[in-house]
């Protein structure tokens, strides 16, 4: 009886036990990475599906890389509706053990979003919004923004205009975030480089498909340029609307402000010819670029990737590079910490091209004008851009084009590596006065986008 007594008790530590057992076994729980886009809209092209699986041909790499990191990739559909993009990431964040949420190819969702992700600890890894204010009055520590902004493109889209002899602007503005940031810096670089703006129009956005109203205002206006303050199907409606209207070169300019090859491809050459737009990533523009291009088309064979959908791949693949070197429990307990984890490598820092804006680091865009024949029966090809290898810092403008910036107050810069994507990135902490430093300005070039890919 005894014995049986103790082989009961003996059983039943054993069975309490076991718990304890298995959980001490348990792996530790899987990073999770959000991708929060537009899966059935306008701006679904040009993000997207193709964004989901750049993102997760980051992860299958990363994983590949690193056999013990876990890693689990959620998509959303944020029917470019703040309030339903709000809904999905809390769920995400408050219950779904997500640590980063990405993407949100739209500025009032992007705005929305980093601060949400503020408020839980997490990462906001901005690869579609483009609004400034993202690396302005709204930045915070749990923000990275990547690929572009608004900012950038005016510079360089508006600068190149200019110079090339379209003056005087009317703008059709897309009446929410991206469209008033994108009208405040372009109409900035377009009178600094001595043009004019001559007006604007807003439309509701979303939900406006007849363009053609604001179309005949900007023609009506006297207007050398229109400037076409939108991007997705709202872009690819006014680029078709005008051209049947006459609303072409040479009397008058059509300027994309965010475009992307997705939208010239719905296009065609002949609809697009003489547009000028802006893009930091060409899938043809040298091996490295045709390398990422071939492995992303074999996931999205109706689709080749443009700077957004290039920018999630690289974005997380450099998160995950952090995740790696941090520890999976400590990425996952802190999302500020985990972006404070790219500053102070001074090897990336010897690499990375800063703007001349110290708020924001980005790759080196250009004006890219639509031109030629398609190449070699390829559709996705634009034209006659030269072949140019990468450099190893990104210093492509000369040195006499150069110069210092004033000190000013600022947010300080925390620097991503381009070791083997070549992308830059702005981390920011409030409360840094910049110093002057000697500064590269970021100068179009016209017919040449300007290498700054690597792949592994």
């Amino acid at each position: 009886m005894g014995i049986a007594r103790r082989h009961f008790i003996q059983s039943g530590v054993a069975a309490a036990a076991a718990p304890f057992a298995r959980a001490r076994a348990q792996p530790a729980p899987p990073i999770r990475i959000g991708v929060l886009t537009d899966l059935s809209g306008q701006y679904s092209d040009t993000a997207g599906a193709t964004s989901v699986a750049c993102t997760q041909l980051a992860v299958d790499e990363a994983m590949a890389a690193a056999p013990g990191l876990a890693v689990e990739v959620l998509s959303a559909d944020h029917q470019n509706k703040a309030d339903v993009a709000l809904g999905i990431a809390r769920e995400w964040l408050d219950r779904g053990g997500v640590d980063v949420i990405t993407n949100c190819n739209n500025s009032a969702i992007g705005l929305a979003i980093s601060d949400l992700c503020r408020q839980r600890n997490k990462i906001s890894l901005n690869t579609g919004a483009a609004t400034v204010e993202l690396t302005g009055p709204k930045c915070n520590a749990n923000l990275v923004q990547w690929t572009y902004d608004t900012w950038e493109i005016a510079h360089s889209t508006g600068i190149a205009t200019v110079k090339a002899g379209g003056d005087k602007w009317f703008f059709v503005t897309a009446d929410y975030a991206f469209g008033h940031a994108m009208e405040t810096d372009l109409a900035r670089w377009v009178k600094d480089a001595g043009g004019q703006v001559l007006g604007t129009i807003y439309y509701p956005f979303p939900g406006t498909t007849d363009f053609s109203s604001f179309l005949l205002q900007g023609q009506a206006s006297g207007a050398n340029v229109i400037g076409l303050l939108n991007a997705g199907g709202d872009f690819v409606n006014c680029i078709k609307q005008a051209h049947e209207f006459g609303i072409r070169p040479p009397s008058i300019r059509l300027a994309g402000t965010a475009a992307f090859i997705n939208s010239i491809h719905a296009l065609g050459l002949e609809t697009a010819q003489g547009l000028t737009y802006t893009e930091c990533f060409y899938w043809d523009l040298n091996d490295r670029t045709r390398a990422f291009t071939k492995k992303a088309v074999a996931r999205t064979p109706g689709n080749y990737p443009n700077q957004i959908q290039a920018g999630d791949y690289a974005a997380t693949t450099h998160y995950l590079k952090v995740v790696q070197q941090l520890g999976a429990a400590r990425a996952k307990t802190s999302g500020a910490d985990t972006v404070a984890a790219h500053e102070g490598d001074a090897d990336r820092r010897r690499r990375i091209r800063p703007r001349p804006d110290p708020h924001r680091w980005a790759p080196h865009p250009s004006g890219v004008p639509v031109a030629g024949q398609i190449a070699g029966g390829e559709p996705w090809r634009l034209g006659p851009l030269p072949d140019r290898a990468d450099d190893a810092d990104g210093a492509s403008v000369p040195a006499a084009q150069r110069g210092p910036l004033p000190a000013r107050q600022g947010l300080r810069p925390r620097l991503a590596d381009r070791d083997s994507c070549g992308w830059q990135a702005l981390v920011c902490a409030p409360g840094w006065r910049a110093a002057a430093r000697d500064t590269k300005t970021l100068i179009p070039r016209v017919a040449i986008s300007e290498p700054w890919y690597e792949t592994a």
